[in-house]
């Protein structure tokens, strides 16, 4: 038994060193998509005033204005859609970008969306996004997760270990699924 133990624990850490990287997308990606309904996980909103020089008024085609603002600010971008919202008021959108332009002061206010890089793709993975290769990979980490707790229960004899407070934790970390279904209601 001794001989198995000890292959047991090596095996364990072993595993165990190899899903760290796995484990850190999904406990950071779980942490930040439980509470997506506060904050977008993916996205960091921003908004800057900007002025376009030149002369002013913009000019009243919107075609012509738009790129003058695009020009003036550097963007090379096309845009999704050019619109008045009021008379002096032009909307240029792209995808995750709105650029709101007062034609007459040349004031822009550009607001939009720039993504978080790590955490998006902590998400993207986490959320199987990518599928195909992804789904082998994922269920490859389950599998090591599963090994390592059911490796975990037995690495220690006696009291220490699973006939002991071992039985004691399993049976805490097992209650708090079991009775939060059952206090909530459920599925």
């Amino acid at each position: 038994m001794g001989r198995l133990r000890s292959l047991l624990r090596a095996l364990h850490r072993d595993i165990g060193y190899s899903a760290v990287g796995l484990t850190l997308v999904y406990a950071l990606s779980g942490l930040a998509v439980n509470h997506i309904s506060q904050w977008d996980p993916n996205f960091r909103n921003y908004e800057t005033v900007k002025m376009v020089g030149g002369p002013l008024p913009l000019p009243l085609d919107d075609q012509a204005a738009s790129t003058r603002v695009l020009v003036a600010l550097g963007i090379k971008d096309q845009p999704r859609s050019l619109y008045r919202a009021a008379p002096g008021q032009l909307e240029i959108t792209f995808d995750r970008r709105s650029l709101h332009v007062d034609t007459q002061s040349g004031r822009v206010i550009d607001e939009g969306q720039k993504p978080r890089l790590l955490l998006r793709a902590a998400n993207w993975l986490h959320l199987n996004r990518g599928k195909k290769a992804w789904t082998y990979i994922a269920d490859g980490y389950a599998a090591f997760l599963l090994f390592l707790a059911l490796s975990g229960i037995f690495m220690l004899p006696g009291r220490r270990g699973i006939r002991g407070r071992g039985a004691i934790f399993v049976s805490l970390g097992a209650a708090v699924p079991v009775l939060y279904v059952a206090l909530s209601g459920g599925p």
